[in-house]
């Protein structure tokens, strides 16, 4: 079942069930998604402005940018499900049968996939969103610093689900490669969302 397509109540109760999924993967995807649907409506609110008409041609380059950024962080929901699967079925498998090991490391770097895509497209929604903050309409701009507060949410969410599968890796390597790659996108990313949101406080004068 995709979730997406349910109402945002079926959304969070069966995030709140025993349900396999969706889980903080899906979670993550979705956030980010508001957070860049946010960040593209402070776009919608400028174009058409004559007092942002220098900058309309931008704007409207990035709303098409996270017009796709948007769908593609909702279509990460789905996927963050079936990237799962592989690895719920490979915990199954007896502990004396001499490929499990193999399977589960291969599960384990697939469950890694999704969860390392939803933080790429985070980042680039936090790109947009400074824009957005800089440049788009005073009118919303404090929709820009909810944009950022979502997307900087949704990166840290998705990277603890990268986290918690490249611990048990065996191949370390592997998994240190997909650490430091997560780390550089936090601590890059994480203090971009930051400098906007304080950036959108301080000109209500917090």
């Amino acid at each position: 079942m995709d979730m997406t397509l349910e109402s945002c109540r079926t959304f969070v109760e069966v995030l709140a069930s025993n349900a396999p999924a969706p889980g903080g993967g899906g979670a993550a995807a979705l956030v980010g998604a508001i957070g860049t649907a946010l960040g593209n409506m402070v776009g919608s609110l400028t174009v058409g402005k004559k007092k942002y008409a220098d900058v309309e041609e931008e704007i409207i380059a990035l709303k098409a940018k996270c017009d796709a950024l948007q769908k593609e962080l909702l279509d990460q929901v789905e996927a963050d499900d079936k990237g799962f699967v592989p690895l719920a079925k490979a915990y199954g498998i007896p502990k004396d049968d001499p490929n499990r090991d193999q399977v589960l490391e291969e599960a384990t770097i697939t469950a890694c996939a999704v969860p390392m895509h939803i933080m790429e497209l985070c980042c680039e929604a936090i790109d947009c969103v400074a824009v957005f903050a800089a440049k788009g309409s005073r009118l919303a701009v404090s929709d820009a610093g909810c944009a950022a507060v979502c997307c900087k949410a949704a990166l840290q969410a998705a990277s603890l689900n990268v986290f918690i599968n490249t611990k048990t890796l065996k191949n370390r390597d592997v998994a240190e490669d997909m650490n430091r790659h997560a780390n550089v996108m936090l601590n890059k990313y994480g203090q971009l969302a930051d400098e906007i949101f304080e950036d959108v406080k301080a000109g209500f004068g917090q």
